[in-house]
């Protein structure tokens, strides 16, 4: 053990939890400001947008970047799937939503360098509580949803949901609130310093989702901003992706964008790396790679695959290990309410057993009747996905979650080169 960490496990044990917890967030804080430093405060000449919330960050970030650079801005874009600075877009590959103080600094001084105006980034629950954020001005602050994630870490929603509420103690200038989300009256005691704007089907929103229409490769909705009626398509399947595109016209309503910008920019996004990625061959039916890890989003992608499937809706898919147990059955019960066939695979078991993972999904099964007609259980996940394949027939759906966008799997503290897209392209061209 090293003298850094044997110092911190004693601290803890002497010291009383309340003044470790001080402690550690001061430290936290002052690295944060002092890495910034170091960069010469590279955010302080950017206007920062941070999307929050348990599902449809990534979308949201990536519709808003779409539509300010439709607006003529130069932007840059730190997302789960991608980072995009002045229109230059990689692959995200560090497996990580908001990485160090220092990679997110390094981002914000290219971006600078780059004359960039907007930085779009994506502030998760544990980056807000670890302070990694800390000092950053935030132009405004837009919260998707609140659902079930992340309870290993946060123990309870009302941690959970604390956690995020960081983000709009930052004094954003603007802030864009679900009003249809279950925590929306929580997080609508935050008061923005400019201007709040709240969007969702609710008659009340600021920005009302009207006349949704659900296509297999797209969907189209009339939102009614104040009196002004805006008709959107976009080419994101499913009902959660309106909500992503309405956050994000939302929030370019509230920066001046004109409708024009707002409709255009919407339609140019064509897809996101593993935010339901259609994986094209020549094959009769649907293959679609998603991200999906939480019950909310999993359940909600399932739904949206049943009402564009003409036939069986087939699912492989696992959980992370390491992380919220409790998720586990809820994820199984859901996939066997709203799917015809099931293979339940591993996906990254980091440091715990895979066993006891896919025993955990299977347990919230194993209550229904003949659940192994339906169910099939296969440890080796490419094994799982060549299954699904090999029994899909013509207009089915083969939905392939948990992993998204990533090209890489930890498994026993190894990184294993992986992507669910790849691993099908290879699959379907051998048939």
């Amino acid at each position: 053990m090293s003298i850094k960490n044997s110092l911190v496990k004693t601290t803890r044990r002497v010291l009383p939890k309340k003044v470790v917890k001080k402690l550690e967030n001061n430290y936290r804080k002052n690295r944060a400001k002092l890495v910034s430093s170091l960069y010469g405060n590279p955010a302080s000449k950017l206007k920062v947008i941070a999307v929050t919330g348990t599902n449809g960050k990534t979308t949201t970030v990536n519709f808003l970047n779409e539509i300010l650079k439709e607006a003529g801005y130069k932007t840059a874009m730190f997302s789960t799937a991608n980072i995009e600075i002045n229109g230059n877009q990689i692959r995200n590959d560090l497996n990580a939503t908001v990485s160090t103080s220092k990679r997110m600094n390094q981002f914000f001084s290219d971006a600078v360098k780059q004359n960039v105006e907007f930085a779009l980034i994506e502030a998760t629950s544990h980056a807000l509580s670890q302070y990694k954020l800390y000092g950053i001005s935030i132009e405004m602050a837009i919260m998707t949803n609140l659902t079930q994630d992340h309870l290993d870490y946060h123990k309870t929603m009302d941690n959970y949901a604390k956690a995020k509420s960081i983000l709009f103690k930052m004094k954003p200038k603007y802030i864009v609130l679900n009003k249809d989300d279950d925590w929306f009256n929580y997080f609508n005691n935050f008061r923005a310093v400019i201007k709040k704007i709240t969007y969702g089907k609710d008659k009340e929103a600021d920005v009302s989702i009207e006349n949704i229409k659900l296509y297999k490769k797209g969907s189209e909705a009339k939102l009614k901003i104040e009196k002004d009626n805006v008709e959107l398509a976009n080419n994101l399947a499913g009902e959660f992706n309106v909500y992503n595109m309405t956050a994000a016209a939302a929030g370019a309503y509230l920066l001046g964008v004109s409708k024009e910008d707002i409709q255009e920019g919407i339609a140019n996004l064509e897809n996101i790396a593993g935010r339901f990625e259609r994986v094209e061959g020549n094959q009769p039916f649907e293959v679609i790679v998603d991200y999906a890890h939480t019950p909310d989003a999993l359940e909600k992608l399932l739904k949206t695959a049943k009402k564009i499937t003409k036939n069986n809706v087939i699912i492989v898919f696992g959980a992370c290990g390491d992380r919220d147990k409790k998720k586990r059955p809820i994820m199984g019960d859901i996939a066997f309410k709203n799917a015809d066939k099931i293979f339940i695979t591993d996906e990254e078991s980091y440091n715990e057993d895979p066993n006891e993972i896919r025993k955990q999904i299977l347990n919230g099964i194993a209550d229904n009747k003949d659940y192994t007609k339906k169910v099939e259980e296969i440890a080796d996940r490419q094994e799982a996905i060549e299954k699904a394949l090999s029994i899909a027939k013509k207009d089915d759906t083969v939905l392939i979650t948990g992993m998204g966008h990533e090209v890489y799997r930890i498994i026993n503290g190894k990184k294993i080169p992986w992507n669910d897209a790849e691993v099908v392209k290879k699959i379907l061209n051998k048939k």
